[in-house]
């Protein structure tokens, strides 16, 4: 099973009546998340603003460090929670998007147009209520061979449901660099500021935040696995400790040993 494919299980129960020509075997297999790290976006992709005007994927490239999510606008839930849990988060940042860095949503379903993506903005530009947004979280739409393209490069694997004109897909967002090379993922539907902070001022190679935001990425680490930032202070710790004790262990069984020599030498001594 793809990671992330088990967040979408509930919301596939959910509409199971929908969803009945995909066996849930095959949601397991195909559906899901893979961890791309470190790959690039293929940024010439063409798609269509907000406004219906073509535009490639690069153009929202370059500047600043860029979370990517792939979503659907008439989905009937996941998708939702998804763009809840990124405007709960951003609200949750210091920065904001259109200055520190750029927010880009894009469409899976080729048959959503522009006036659908507009829609989607202004309800998530008011829900973020800053200054700028506007300019810094697009919503694009496309055809098929540039979303799969951008899909497959992202590692976000989905099925479509001809029979109920849905799709069964994962929950997550991305982060990349500003020249589009994947650098965090982060699965569910609620994100944490604070790992949100850490992996654009990772994205950013130091570009964004300020020292405090660089001495505290000394003492945490992001695990792909989880998609989390842990703190490495308590690793170093648990780690110090445990030399500290096989530290004392050694010294202790020296000194028995010593001991024991010792007390065998004073034997020998006596007789």
């Amino acid at each position: 099973m793809r990671r992330g494919a088990g967040i979408l299980i509930a919301g596939v129960l959910a509409l199971r009546a929908a969803m009945a020509q995909i066996p849930i075997q095959q949601v397991y297999h195909d559906v899901g998340i893979d961890q791309n790290l470190g790959a690039g976006l293929p940024l010439d992709l063409p798609f269509r603003d907000e406004g219906g005007n073509p535009v490639t994927l690069g153009e929202y490239f370059g500047a600043k460090p860029v979370v990517l999510s792939l979503v659907y606008y008439r989905c009937p839930m996941l998708c939702t929670e998804v763009l809840n849990g990124m405007v709960e988060c951003f609200r949750g940042l210091r920065f904001t998007a259109g200055k520190e860095f750029t927010v880009v949503t894009v469409s899976i379903d080729p048959r959503e147009t522009p006036a659908m993506a507009v829609e989607k903005k202004e309800g998530y530009v008011a829900a973020y209520a800053r200054d700028g947004v506007a300019g810094g979280w697009h919503f694009l739409t496309g055809d098929a061979r540039s979303i799969a393209a951008l899909a497959q490069a992202a590692g976000f694997h989905y099925l479509y449901d001809s029979t109920s004109g849905q799709y069964a897909h994962a929950a997550g967002i991305m982060v990349t660099t500003p020249g589009g090379k994947l650098s965090h993922y982060f699965y569910g539907v609620q994100y944490e500021p604070r790992d949100m902070r850490f992996a654009l001022e990772e994205a950013s190679d130091g570009k964004i935040g300020g020292v405090v935001d660089r001495l505290l990425l000394l003492c945490y680490h992001y695990d792909p696995l989880t998609g989390k930032y842990g703190p490495v202070i308590a690793n170093v710790f648990r780690g110090a400790g445990a030399l500290t004790i096989l530290i004392l262990g050694g010294a202790i069984l020296y000194m028995l040993r010593r001991e024991r020599r010792r007390a065998l030498r004073g034997t020998g001594d006596a007789s």
